[in-house]
């Protein structure tokens, strides 16, 4: 049942919550392991992008409650900024917490009728901003998730996907591809391609507990320190891919043939093919746009070859956030241990195998 009604109280026609319950929803972080950046329009309307992902034990979080004053506001925790409005007040859309009053005047046009409910809307991300981990993707679908369950909204994870890439990626004009929307949705090792006309193919892959326990025992994540903006980079992939300028173009399609590649060798539980594969994405990827690394990016990643990393490379679209490697599970702690001293955030990580999900507590 929804969780609002409309009714009129002194003549002013308000919208209230009809139970006693607030919701809550998660959705997972993803590493983008091949492929990232065919995931961009126009390269894959014109060729089919194709990319291979897993989503971690980093989520986004969306928390939806009933406002105290009447008022409506939207609160993100990590950063410490909140920002209140009165109903009926239409701020600039792309000003501030852009994403949480996208995400809710959408809900309220297209499925309240236009009637503003008076709610707080918070959330936190388990990741800097600009971590290459999808998070900001991972945040609106959360957000859109949270009200899929507070509006009791018949969207299944392809729906939730796309309703936040259109908010993010087209009422928001905000650069970036598809891929993110996806990870966060659906969650689990997945093959994803994007083909024209929009159509996206989700491929979760069945890859042997066995592997799975050596890719985890293989893997180390590392922050830059640097939180990066990503719009000028994919501003100039997209750039290159209007003009068909040919290195950006034999870049995306070796990046595109990578995900193919990272798939086969993930299926085979064959982590040192995967981190050749990584290595050669890497060189591809630099060649799209200048910017993709940075003079810290390359003193961590060359440090860590020179620890024993078999291969790396940036998740997202670099100039910072996280960088990734594949080691001997036997060097893990050695690479982690090095990359911290050198001032680096290296971790582990486990795979999650759940998408985004939302679930109520009592109030």
């Amino acid at each position: 049942m929804n969780a609002w009604r409309a009714e009129v109280l002194g003549g002013v026609r308000q919208v209230r919550a009809t139970s006693g319950f607030d919701v809550r929803a998660r959705a997972p972080l993803r590493l983008g392991l091949a492929g990232g950046g065919t995931d961009l329009s126009p390269y894959c309307d014109q060729f089919g992008g194709a990319v291979l992902n897993v989503t971690i034990d980093r989520f986004a979080f969306a928390h939806i409650a009933p406002s105290r004053d009447g008022a409506v506001s939207f609160r993100a925790n990590d950063l410490g900024v909140q920002e209140r409005h009165e109903l009926g007040a239409r701020p600039r859309i792309d000003e501030g917490l852009s994403l949480h009053r996208a995400v809710y005047e959408h809900m309220v046009e297209t499925y309240l009728d236009g009637d503003a409910p008076a709610l707080s809307v918070s959330t936190n991300i388990d990741a800097p901003a600009g971590s290459g981990l999808g998070s900001s993707s991972a945040l609106v679908v959360a957000l859109v998730e949270a009200f899929r369950l507070a509006l009791d909204l018949p969207l299944g994870p392809a729906d939730v996907a796309r309703l936040a890439f259109l908010i993010e990626r087209r009422k928001l004009g905000l650069a970036g591809g598809r891929q993110d929307q996806y990870a966060a949705a659906f969650g689990g090792v997945n093959f994803i391609e994007f083909l024209p006309d929009d159509k996206v193919l989700v491929s979760p892959l069945r890859v042997p507990r066995a592997y799975l326990n050596e890719f985890e025992s293989s893997l180390v994540i590392c922050f830059t320190g640097q939180s990066r903006r990503s719009e000028t980079i994919i501003k100039e992939q997209i750039d290159g891919l209007v003009g068909m300028n040919a290195e950006t173009l034999e870049s995306m399609h070796q990046l595109k043939a990578d995900a193919a590649l990272m798939r086969e060798a993930l299926l085979r539980g064959d982590m040192r093919d995967m981190a050749a594969i990584l290595m050669q994405s890497w060189t591809a990827k630099k060649r799209t746009a200048s910017g993709v690394a940075t003079d810290t990016v390359d003193r961590l990643f060359d440090l860590a070859i020179g620890e024993g990393a078999w291969g790396g490379k940036v998740s997202g679209a670099g100039g910072g956030g996280f960088l990734m490697f594949f080691t001997d599970p036997e060097n893990r702690h050695h690479l982690i241990t090095t990359l911290n001293a050198a001032g680096g955030q290296a971790s582990s990580v486990k795979v999650t195998f759940d998408g985004a999900e939302a679930w109520s507590v009592p109030r």
